[in-house]
């Protein structure tokens, strides 16, 4: 190969020069009559600058006296560094007779892992994927049909076992579900494997092979520590292509997943999270995910506070479908806690100094084992941890976090250790754990709400999206306060209970006086106890009586005679264009 031929500007690379160049000193040397001397280089004159080989263009207009200035020999920003040749040698110039072996600033040295994490990073970019979702909600008002469809487009990114993450509510109640690679303009067909409704995870696969061509998975890494840099990566609002933001971990503790209704851990940062960023991946500085977009804080008072799902609510939702087939979700205790932060409070419980934990306040009946533990028991250990008196256990160093961290951090089914005291007395107990039963769930995990028509009496279940569609996204406001005391205080008794409510009156002559009862819990039937809405139509469809009687809150009846309602129920469902008396889960 011929030698290189070097053109006017910067020097073509060279590896070997640049290996060389890191051993290099910044000095020059002078061979004087046998004698080393260390000369810098800017302290040549300009008689040396006159002799030396021509590279690149000569100066105009001859000497000019501020080339003297010895500032600006040494300023970096007027001066370039002399380029090695490909030997890594400085030039040798004649200079009163002395041979000065000139040796010249080397350029920067490459950091191979700088450049390994910038394509990295650009490899991690590649596995970001935009979501198309076609929704189509139900319609809690008239649960015997849907909603009209609408479409929304959010983010996500490929994992490995040829999987997509993507937030749980990016793709809520999807009909169809399309994904598009970065730089491509097809769209792929996505199935959707599992919803996490509680940690706000969506998992998706697509089938066709042509998805998978030329991308790899996302790798996770650790916790990120406060400011720790983090860049979202999405689609968000305001453009068609690939987004990139950037900030700091500004705090990590137990956050409300306003989705899930629940309390898991969380990462907040000050990059911007906006509409279509949500399932986004976020990025540390060596391109690997520590977490994925989902929501962000939106008041007047506050700017770019936005939250991001960590690694270890990821990783738990990824093995818990790996281990179990499906989606299982985040078991709790079962209990509800009071901090035993005041002397007193602790001395009536027969607490010593020493000691600390919370005083359980009640337990949930439905709670596996709601019989071990039982109210004004104080919790000192979770799994050997102990716990302080605020309810918190040790985190990272300088860090503290609620214990509920220690409960999610476990498998629906799994046994935790935990440690009480009794009547002054330590003892322990080995307690299942298991998910959440609410009274009022905060889902309906994709099924259409439950429904039963008798003369004209819409009777339903009770849930936070029910609530929601009655009374909008402020139903914590405007919903009757009896179902907001439910929601917020009741327990369910039992695995199956439900909160059966009279939803709605189709006005009919069968039930005139009663068109006005709207939204109102009904208690019993004939004088039995209303367990669900299931029991509910069991009990009316076989009940022979003259009578229904229904037993509604506030002392409140409502009386119809049997045969009558039974029959006028069926032209009021003609009338109304409803396909049947009851919602398909109620007739097996």
């Amino acid at each position: 190969m011929g030698d290189l031929k070097r053109k006017r500007g910067r020097k073509p690379k060279n590896v070997v020069a640049e290996a060389n160049a890191a051993a290099s000193a910044s000095t020059s040397t002078a061979v004087d009559d046998g004698a080393v001397v260390a000369v810098p280089t800017e302290a040549t004159n300009q008689d040396s600058q006159t002799h030396r080989r021509g590279r690149g263009r000569p100066k105009k207009g001859g000497n000019h006296p501020e080339d003297d200035r010895s500032d600006m020999a040494a300023s970096p920003e007027r001066r370039a560094p002399r380029l090695y040749d490909h030997n890594g040698a400085g030039d040798s110039i004649a200079h009163n007779g002395h041979v000065i072996v000139e040796a010249v600033a080397a350029p920067p040295q490459v950091r191979w892992e700088s450049v390994a994490a910038a394509a990295k990073a650009a490899s991690s970019m590649d596995a970001v994927v935009k979501v198309f979702c076609v929704h189509t909600e139900p319609n809690f008002s008239l649960p015997w049909q849907r909603k009209r469809q609408y479409s929304t487009s959010s983010s996500g990114f490929i994992i490995g076992g040829r999987r997509i993450l993507t937030n749980a509510h990016s793709v809520e109640h999807h009909t169809q579900v399309k994904l598009k690679k970065r730089g491509s303009d097809t769209k792929y067909l996505a199935t959707v494997l599992a919803i996490g409704t509680e940690c706000d995870i969506a998992m998706l696969a697509v089938s066709d092979d042509e998805f998978w061509e030329g991308v790899s998975p996302v790798e996770f890494g650790d916790l990120p520590p406060l400011q720790d840099a983090v860049t979202v990566v999405g689609y968000p609002i305001g453009g068609d292509t690939i987004s990139v933001t950037s900030g700091v971990v500004s705090r990590m503790e137990i956050l409300s997943y306003v989705h899930g209704s629940t309390e898991l851990l969380g990462l907040q940062i000050d990059a911007a999270i906006n509409s279509g960023n949500s399932g986004g991946p976020a990025f540390n500085d060596k391109g690997k995910c520590v977490g994925i977009a989902f929501q962000s804080l939106k008041h007047e008072d506050v700017e770019n506070i936005g939250y991001v799902i960590p690694t270890p609510v990821i990783m738990h939702f990824i093995q818990d479908y790996e281990k179990n087939g499906a989606y299982t979700g985040f078991p709790i205790l079962g209990v509800e806690w009071q901090k035993m932060e005041n002397p007193d409070l602790r001395s009536s419980t027969g607490m010593s100094p020493e000691q600390k934990g919370v005083r359980i306040r009640r337990i949930e009946p439905t709670a596996p084992e709601s019989h071990l533990l039982k109210p004004s028991d104080v919790i000192l250990s979770f799994d050997g941890i102990d716990i302080a008196n605020d309810g918190t256990v040790p985190f990272r160093h300088g860090e503290r976090i609620g214990f509920s961290y220690l409960i999610s951090q476990k498998y629906t089914g799994d046994y935790a250790l935990v440690r009480v005291l009794r009547n002054s007395k330590i003892l322990e107990f080995n307690i299942k754990l298991d998910t959440h039963k609410r009274l009022i769930p905060a889902h309906i995990n994709g099924r259409p709400p439950s429904y039963y028509i008798i003369g004209g009496f819409v009777f339903s279940a009770v849930s936070v999206p029910y609530l929601r569609s009655e009374y909008a996204k402020d139903y914590e406001f405007d919903a009757p306060v009896k179902l907001l005391d439910k929601l917020l205080h009741a327990m369910a008794q039992s695995i199956d209970e439900q909160l059966v409510v009279v939803s709605q009156v189709l006005v009919a002559d069968i039930n005139i006086g009663y068109e006005d009862i709207v939204n109102t819990q009904v208690h019993a039937f004939n004088g039995k106890h209303i367990t669900n809405l299931k029991s509910l139509a069991s009990m009316v469809e076989s009940c022979e009586e003259e009578f229904l009687k229904f037993d509604l809150e506030c002392e409140q009846i409502v009386v119809l005679q049997t045969q009558k309602a039974k029959a006028a129920t069926k032209d009021i469902l003609a009338m109304h264009c409803i396909p049947s008396a009851m919602s398909d889960d109620l007739k097996t």
